[in-house]
């Protein structure tokens, strides 16, 4: 496969999750990789100067029946959670720690699905364990890693390779050098991979 599509998210954006439900089957409808880049979000609001929109009312009103929308058009469940927003460092540092195993994806699975599907706290360190015990995680394993420097270092160096190649939000995708933002781009993702 020569054709990538690099994909940055944060697992506390909704707008990722129904990005992620359709990601995987749009690269493959193009014979492409799905180069998965897990950031923290609150690191890249910060950097960039950026919020969520759930900060601005109007527009945290209309996001949340936008993803509604999005979500019918996608055929995926989806739940606006009560927790909205959460600190989603320990999230992402999961799946930072996972990336590249064959865990990847099961994990990023389990917690879109605890947050953008069943509404959890999963700022909450015993709802996370309960999700991903029931997931099949090894909580204890999972909390090393979580811990280990090296795995802090890796979400710290995507989080901070997004800045540099102008990321301001989530999800964004690039094909190449061109930048797509927002789970509403995903058919100029499409087009730029055919």
């Amino acid at each position: 496969m020569s054709k990538q599509v690099e994909f940055f998210f944060d697992v506390g954006s909704p707008a990722s999750y129904l990005a992620w439900t359709q990601i995987a089957k749009l690269a493959q409808r193009h014979d492409a990789e799905v180069v998965y880049q897990p950031m923290l979000l609150g690191g890249v609001f910060k950097a960039t100067g950026n919020a969520s929109p759930a900060t601005i009312p109007a527009k945290g009103r209309y996001t949340r029946v936008d993803f509604l929308r999005f979500a019918r058009r996608y055929g995926v469940p989806f739940a606006h959670n009560p927790f909205f927003p959460i600190n989603t460092m320990q999230l992402m540092r999961g799946a930072a720690a996972y990336l590249g195993t064959e865990r990847f994806v099961p994990y990023v699975e389990a917690v879109f699905q605890a947050m953008w599907v069943d509404g959890k706290d999963m700022g909450n360190p015993e709802v996370l364990a309960e999700v991903l015990a029931g997931a099949g995680f090894d909580t204890a394993e999972l909390l090393q890693k979580l811990n280990d420097p090296a795995v802090k270092d890796r979400l710290r160096q995507i989080t901070e390779q997004a800045i540099e190649r102008g990321v301001f939000g989530a999800p964004t995708m690039f094909v190449g050098d061109e930048m797509f933002f927002g789970q509403d781009r995903l058919d100029f993702v499409e087009e730029a991979l055919g």
